[in-house]
C-alpha cells in the first residue's frame, strides 16, 4: 500500500450529484487511512450536502473561479499545509490550485493539460461504454492510495439543525409524502410540467400521500405551472422557505421521489428513499448508483448499447415518457415498500 499521508485535502466536485457520487470514495479513505487527518473543500453553497458526514475533520469552501480564483483559494487554504491533495474534478483549474498550494503529493486524473501539475497523474480507464463518475472517483482512491473500495453505495447524513428546519417546513402536513422534482439544469432534461400535474392527480386518486413540489428559486415558475394545472392540494416547498440541508431531511422522510435526472435524485438515493428517475437525452449509464432503490424510465428504451442517449436528442426526447409508465413505476415501488394502497 502507498504510504498514507499525514493529512489529506480533497477537492470536491461542483455538482450536487457528483458530490453524492464521491461519498463511497470519502468513506473508503476514512476507513482505509485511520491515522490521516482528512479535510475537504467544496464550492460555496454546497457544504450542507456533506454536513453531518463522519469522514471529514474539516470542511472548507473554495470556488476556484475567475482568473485569480485558484491562486486566491490556494493562498487562503495553504495555511492548513496538507501533505497531499486529491483532485476529484478533472480540470486544469483544480490542478493549478493544487500546485499553488505546494502540497508534496498532488493526486488526480491525467489529462486536461495538467499532467505536469500533478505528482500522481492517474490515467483514466479506457472503455467502449459509458462509465459512472462514481467509478471514476473509486479508481482515484484505489490507484492513488492502494485501497480497495468494496462498498460503493452513496451515503449522506443529516444534522439536528437540518431535521428541525424540515420539521418547520412540513408543519401541518400529516401522513405519507411523495416528492416531485420537475426541474433540471437543462430544459431538455425536464419532463413537461403538465405531465407532472396529471401524475399528481392520478396518484392522489390512488394513494393517501401528500405531493410535495421541490425546486430551486429559478424553477419556481415550473412549480407554479404544475399547481395551476393540477387539482388543489399540492405543497410548494420553496414557497415555505428552506435550504439544501432541509431538503436532505425532507427526502430522507419521504416515501418516494419522482424526478428528472438531477441533483435531488442523488440525495434521495443516499438516504435509501425509493425514486422513479426520468431520463431524456442523458444516458443513464453515466450515473448508475449501486445498491439504491430506483426505477429508471428512458425516453428511448430501444436505443442499442453501442449508442449514447446524449448523442441522440431527437430520439430521446424526455416527453416520450408517458404518464402511464411513470404511474406504473410508482405503483411498483410503493408496493415493494409496503406503502401503497
Amino acid at each position: 500500500m502507498t504510504q498514507a499521508p499525514r493529512d489529506l485535502l480533497i477537492v470536491m466536485p461542483s455538482w450536487v450529484g457528483d458530490i453524492v457520487m464521491a461519498t463511497p470514495a470519502l468513506r473508503a479513505l476514512a476507513q482505509g487511512l485511520p491515522d490521516t487527518t482528512i479535510s475537504a473543500t467544496i464550492r460555496p453553497g454546497l457544504t450542507a450536502i456533506l454536513d453531518g458526514a463522519p469522514w471529514l475533520q474539516e470542511l472548507t469552501t473554495a470556488s476556484l473561479r475567475g482568473s485569480l480564483g485558484p491562486w486566491k483559494d490556494a493562498r487562503r487554504l495553504a495555511r492548513h499545509e496538507p501533505e497531499a491533495v486529491l483532485l476529484l474534478p478533472n480540470s486544469l483549474r483544480s490542478g493549478l490550485f493544487a500546485r499553488l498550494m505546494g502540497c508534496s503529493r498532488r493526486i488526480g486524473f491525467a489529462g486536461q493539460g495538467r499532467g505536469l501539475l500533478l505528482t500522481d497523474a492517474i490515467p483514466r480507464p479506457r472503455t467502449n461504454h459509458p462509465t459512472t463518475t462514481l467509478e471514476d472517483y473509486v479508481t482515484l482512491v484505489e490507484q492513488g492510495f492502494g485501497l480497495t473500495v468494496e462498498d460503493r453505495r452513496p451515503q449522506l447524513w443529516t444534522t439536528r439543525d437540518q431535521e428541525e428546519e424540515a420539521e418547520r417546513i412540513l408543519a401541518g402536513i400529516e401522513g405519507p409524502t411523495i416528492v416531485f422534482n420537475p426541474g433540471a439544469n437543462r430544459v431538455d432534461k425536464r419532463w413537461h410540467a403538465g405531465h407532472f400535474a396529471r401524475l399528481a392527480d392520478e396518484l392522489r386518486s390512488r394513494y393517501p400521500h401528500t405531493i410535495l413540489l421541490n425546486g430551486s428559486p429559478a424553477e419556481q415558475p415550473i412549480l407554479e405551472q404544475i399547481e395551476r394545472s393540477a387539482a388543489p392540494g399540492l405543497i410548494n416547498l420553496p414557497a415555505r422557505g428552506g435550504s439544501l440541508g432541509a431538503l436532505k431531511a425532507i427526502l430522507r422522510r419521504s416515501d418516494l421521489l419522482v424526478t428528472n435526472d438531477t441533483g435531488p435524485r442523488h440525495l434521495a438515493a443516499a438516504f435509501g428513499t425509493p425514486s422513479v428517475v426520468l431520463f431524456g437525452p442523458t444516458d443513464r449509464r453515466f450515473t448508475i448508483l449501486p445498491g439504491v432503490r430506483e426505477r429508471h424510465l428512458v425516453a428511448e428504451p430501444f436505443l442499442t448499447e453501442d449508442r449514447v442517449a446524449d448523442d441522440h436528442p431527437a430520439a430521446c426526447r424526455i416527453d416520450r415518457i408517458s404518464v402511464g409508465d411513470v404511474t406504473h413505476a410508482v405503483d411498483v415501488l410503493l408496493a415493494e415498500e409496503g406503502t401503497g394502497r
